[in-house]
């Protein structure tokens, strides 16, 4: 009796191999032609987004529903997709494995060095369609339009104050916590915001970057420079309650206020007033403060 197998039996298992090489030979073929068609027939049925392939749907739909099934050992982190995860896992372990030919700065993520490059090509190809003014990567200009829209999604836990940005809110913290990180390094004097030693600093170079456009007068502060054109514009937007007299300054118009323990804001047109034997005048200053 011979042991060799039924020829019949091969012949069936072969011709199921030929059918399922050819099923994923198709499967492959069909994929491929999608990225050409960008045909995606995988639809999301809440926000009718496509997809090539059934497993990104299945990703995709946590968005939706809020499922988050992998999570960080570290710090208890979760997230919706397993490549999120992966590339979080970087921040634990310090690796940036993209790094910048031009500057040799280091990224976690390939994208991040992507939208990086534009510093460098000095080409700012994300434009706001509010103002036109142009933005070299993507989440500068989704900040930037928080100034149009006057949105403020980062609050301060503790006054309640909001922000534009993330980075904004960081430096806010200093506030509360009294911590001056930035110093000068000729001074040694200590700074809660980088802007502000950033502003500091022209004390120690003289520099005096904003210019009066009528008398090309310098300012080492923007503040000063609006101040200043007070001085040619007549502007007085600071007055006097009493005798509505109006100043530039806000200081010149605290100068215009004595002080003193029992009246806290006696005005100098009272002083005046007296001087000149003004009674009427001074009934009325008198009035405004009982």
């Amino acid at each position: 009796m011979s042991s060799d197998p039924d020829p019949h039996i091969k012949e069936e298992e072969e011709e199921l191999w030929i059918s399922q090489e050819a099923e994923q030979l198709t499967s492959h073929v069909k994929l491929h032609v999608m990225t050409h068609t960008a045909n995606r027939e995988h639809n999301c049925d809440i926000c009718s987004k496509g997809f090539r392939e059934k497993s990104s749907l299945q990703t995709h739909m946590r968005r939706h529903t809020g499922e988050r099934p992998f999570t960080c050992d570290h710090c208890g982190k979760k997230f919706h997709a397993k490549k999120f995860l992966t590339t979080h896992m970087k921040v634990h372990s310090g690796e940036k494995p993209f790094p910048c030919d031009v500057c040799g700065t280091r990224f976690r993520v390939k994208e991040s060095l992507k939208n990086h490059m534009w510093i460098h090509t000095t080409e700012k190809p994300f434009v706001c369609n509010i103002c036109s003014k142009g933005f070299s990567q993507k989440e500068s200009l989704k900040s930037h339009l928080r100034v149009h829209t006057g949105e403020k999604p980062f609050v301060c836990s503790l006054c309640r104050k909001g922000f534009s940005r993330q980075q904004s809110l960081k430096s806010h913290m200093h506030v509360h916590t009294r911590e001056k990180p930035f110093v000068c390094s000729v001074c040694s004097k200590g700074f809660s915001q980088k802007e502000s030693l950033k502003t500091h600093m022209r004390v120690h170079t003289g520099e005096k970057p904003f210019i009066c456009s009528i008398c090309s007068q310098g300012f080492s502060l923007k503040e000063s420079l609006k101040t200043h054109m007070r001085v040619h514009t007549g502007e007085k937007p600071f007055t006097c309650d009493v005798c509505s007299k109006g100043f530039s300054l806000k200081e010149s118009l605290k100068s215009h206020m004595l002080h003193s323990e029992e009246r806290p804001y006696v005005y100098a047109c009272c002083i005046v007033a007296i001087l000149l034997k003004n009674i009427d005048y001074l009934v009325c200053c008198i009035l405004v403060y009982l």
